[in-house]
């Protein structure tokens, strides 16, 4: 007996259905304040995923110099996918770090001269604190501040004016300075099941057919879509 097409088929011969280019700079074509920044960081050491974006009143397609700051050095800054970064948001490299191995933090080397000469092989033995890593779906508020070397998990909400020192676990919101975790968004086990089924790794069209269960839904909900399509969540 013939019971109609499985979940999985109906998903297959689904209808297009219009999605955001994820390769325009602006995507809402009336506000220049909005950015995607996947098409606009040229930095070799900066990647940003597909739909994340930057919201700046003044100068949003200066992202990349005004608010990845001390970049110096070969660390890396590395945004997920699908991340909403308020004004003022700022990453600070490893570049900012000074030497406090003695007595005092001034940076002579940077000077050039003798002293760069009495220093240099100071500040190239300083460890360094590493490439800062943003998940995916996290969310800075205004003015936010990350911390050279900072991992942020998936799901993360980093609220208003947060100086983050510290990783972030998945799905856990912090705020303060430095920022210290107010709550987990969800349970453990939902954290894992969400992760697992890793809805922003969904083809886009996808993402658009159930932006909807996305935006309001529950983790069972993502779950049982993502058995759907063959992503099936420990």
């Amino acid at each position: 007996m013939d019971h109609g097409p499985s979940p999985r088929s109906a998903t297959t011969r689904r209808t297009p259905t219009l999605t955001p280019d994820p390769t325009t700079l602006h995507p809402l074509p009336a506000h220049d304040r909005v950015v995607f920044l996947k098409p606009l960081v040229t930095s070799p050491n900066i990647t940003v995923g597909e739909y994340t974006y930057y919201d700046d009143p003044d100068g949003a397609t200066d992202f990349e110099h005004r608010n990845v700051l001390y970049a110096y050095g070969p660390e890396r800054l590395t945004i997920g996918k699908y991340c909403a970064i308020a004004t003022g948001t700022t990453f600070l490299m490893a570049g900012a770090e000074h030497p406090t191995m003695g007595v005092s933090t001034y940076p002579f080397t940077m000077f050039g001269g003798r002293w760069a000469e009495q220093t240099l092989d100071i500040v190239t033995a300083m460890p360094s604190r590493g490439d800062t890593v943003v998940g995916n779906d996290v969310w800075f508020g205004y003015r936010a501040t990350v911390m050279p070397g900072v991992r942020i998990g998936d799901g993360a909400i980093v609220a208003a004016g947060a100086v983050v020192t510290a990783d972030v676990p998945p799905y856990t919101i912090v705020g303060g300075n430095p920022a210290g975790p107010i709550r987990q968004r969800f349970d453990d086990a939902d954290v894992e099941r969400l992760r697992h089924a890793a809805w922003w790794d969904w083809p886009a069209d996808l993402v658009t057919e159930h932006a909807r269960t996305i935006m309001a839904g529950t983790p069972a909900d993502i779950v049982r879509v993502a058995t759907e399509l063959g992503r099936t969540a420990p």
